[in-house]
């Protein structure tokens, strides 16, 4: 039990989802060993709202994910589907015979990643039950540690990481994984590939039932539930299978809070018209179809716009990232993730699910984008006051939402997150008298400062700020692209050149934007312009003319939400 906690059950749906939940949990776990009391800068957020405390058959204490997670055949790689976390199968035979035993061994369909293997022979320590890793791995500068067995170094290598269990690094709970047998997670045939096929899924009792056991499993165990957080990808069929998901969490458990976060992988191959044209009607159906039932969506995206028309990925200033590689734009977005939760998941005065969703969502606006400065570029000695004015009257905000650049454009309200800045230098350490060189330095507190600043940024705009003293975890496997900053020597929080990093202050934020009217016009723009007879195959898996023409009059009718017109700031 969360004793008193307000618990949040997440679901995973989706495979590109699988990468970003892999890499969320793995943040989380690096983090869960400095989380000891509230008075440590981890203890600021509070682990048992996303985590369940449990026990084995054998007395073992667990700590895991409230997490259901749906994904396709051949996804898991070594990982089993019940777990191991939770069974001692030799333990097991040795109570049920008591006679001579032989075990026999018999090799795995699929082989245990070779990052992975050496991952966990690798030198560390055993802390809280958790097995952690000594030292931190590079994967760009020089080998920083090796594996007592094996001296490469350890770092996931592009040609090593196939799925997200390859690089999952924490125990599931047996009730967490649910399998879609039915479509394949590889391969030209047998794809979930059309937001009709998903929908259907769930239309199924096998798989319905599934998951409302699970459900009520992870439910009936909550001391006080405040709601869902579903990580879906929109771009294929699992856009239908979040939308039915969505619409069985409002019917049973109306008055809780439902975010959706619907991902999209990085670079699409041009290329490949069918799939680009399936990539658009999921995207549109799920983002229509999923703000029906969820207290708000927010799209998440390294890709420079939701459409056909190709747009250069984004860009992070301080970051040497692939956008071609679902394993490195999965760690920023779950980066990006692990920072805009924050305010529902503090362990003092935190903002509930419902109540975050009420401030953005307002007047139907029920899609939200997302923005980060991912590193913010805090250097240990320097004051707040100084790293903000030094941004200037253009906070440079990267777009994580596919939406466009948000610069100059209206925000109606938004949800603010800075972490991972010392304490001494959330205020101006000028000394007396000397001539204040904004107001900001005059604030007596950082959360002033931060207050301070979104109002000189966005005034007149709704805000809500959390200024957090701990960091984002950025440990192995979290991938090394942190070098183009790192030469400079002013790698926040590691100001030495040959220090790895481990940890990096951020800066994130939820908006309703009038960037949205843009996109949402623009995605009926381009799904009006398109020849269904030529993809009668998308019809065909469970979707009607109709349902695209009702499509095309929802998309206006949200983008109507978002006119400039309707600003605070007008």
């Amino acid at each position: 039990m969360a004793g008193g906690a307000r618990e949040v059950l997440t679901l995973q749906l989706g495979h590109f989802a699988g990468f970003v939940g892999a890499h969320w949990w793995n943040q989380q776990d690096a983090a869960l060993g400095r989380a000891t009391d509230a008075t440590e800068p981890s203890g600021e957020l509070c682990p048992d709202v996303l985590y369940r405390r449990g026990r084995t058959l054998y007395g073992q204490e667990t700590y895991t994910p409230r997490l259901i997670l749906m994904d396709l055949k051949g996804s898991l790689s070594s990982l089993k589907e019940e777990g191991d976390l939770y069974r001692d199968r030799l333990l097991d035979a040795a109570i049920a015979w008591q006679g001579k035993l032989t075990t026999h061994k018999e090799e795995k369909i699929y082989p245990k990643n070779p990052y992975f293997q050496d991952f966990q022979s690798a030198e560390g320590v055993l802390s809280d039950g958790v097995w952690r890793i000594k030292s931190i791995p590079n994967g760009k500068g020089p080998p920083l540690v090796t594996s007592v067995s094996n001296p490469k170094p350890l770092f996931p290598t592009v040609g090593s990481i196939k799925v997200w269990s390859d690089f999952l690094r924490v125990h599931l709970h047996p009730r967490s994984i649910c399998l879609i047998q039915k479509y394949n997670h590889d391969g030209e045939t047998g794809r979930l590939e059309a937001f009709g096929q998903g929908e259907s899924i769930l239309k199924e009792p096998r798989y319905l039932e599934e998951l409302e056991d699970r459900l009520h499993f992870y439910v009936e165990e909550c001391d006080y539930l405040q709601g869902f957080q579903i990580l879906c990808d929109l771009h294929d069929g699992f856009s239908g299978v979040g939308t039915k998901a969505a619409e069985l969490l409002q019917d049973e458990y109306s008055g809780r809070g439902v975010i959706t976060w619907g991902l999209l992988p990085g670079l699409h191959n041009l290329g490949e018209p069918q799939k680009n044209i399936y990539r658009l009607l999921n995207t549109a159906f799920g983002l229509v179809h999923l703000t029906a039932s969820s207290s708000f969506v927010c799209p998440l995206s390294l890709n420079g716009s939701l459409g056909l028309r190709p747009q250069p990925p984004v860009n992070f200033p301080y970051l040497d990232y692939d956008a071609a590689l679902p394993f490195h734009c999965s760690a920023i977005l779950a980066t990006a993730l692990d920072t805009v939760t924050v305010p529902y998941r503090l362990r003092s005065s935190p903002v509930s699910m419902v109540r975050l969703a009420d401030m953005l969502s307002f007047s139907g606006k029920k899609v939200v984008t997302a923005e980060a400065i991912i590193p913010f570029p805090w250097v240990p000695g320097q004051s707040l006051p100084d790293t903000l004015v030094q941004l200037g009257r253009s906070t440079p905000w990267t777009p994580l939402s596919a939406c466009g650049d948000p610069s100059g454009k209206c925000c109606f309200a938004q949800s603010v997150v800075l972490r991972g800045v010392d304490k001494a230098s959330h205020t101006s350490q000028l000394p007396p008298g000397t001539p204040l060189p904004s107001p900001l330095h005059a604030c007596l507190t950082g959360e002033e400062v931060l207050a301070q600043y979104l109002q000189q940024q966005q005034p007149r705009v709704i805000s809500s700020s959390h200024l957090l003293l701990a960091p984002c975890r950025v440990v192995p496997p979290y991938p090394y692209f942190f070098s183009s900053f790192h030469q400079q020597g002013v790698i926040p929080g590691c100001p030495l050149r040959d220090t790895a990093v481990q940890s990096i202050p951020v800066f994130g934020a939820l908006r309703s934007s009038s960037s949205l009217h843009q996109t949402l016009r623009s995605l009926a723009k381009e799904l009006t312009q398109l020849d269904l007879r030529r993809w009668a195959s998308f019809l065909d898996a469970g979707v009607e003319q109709d349902d695209v023409e009702e499509l095309l009059q929802e998309l206006h009718s949200l983008a109507q939400c978002y006119r400039e017109s309707d600003s605070l700031t007008d």
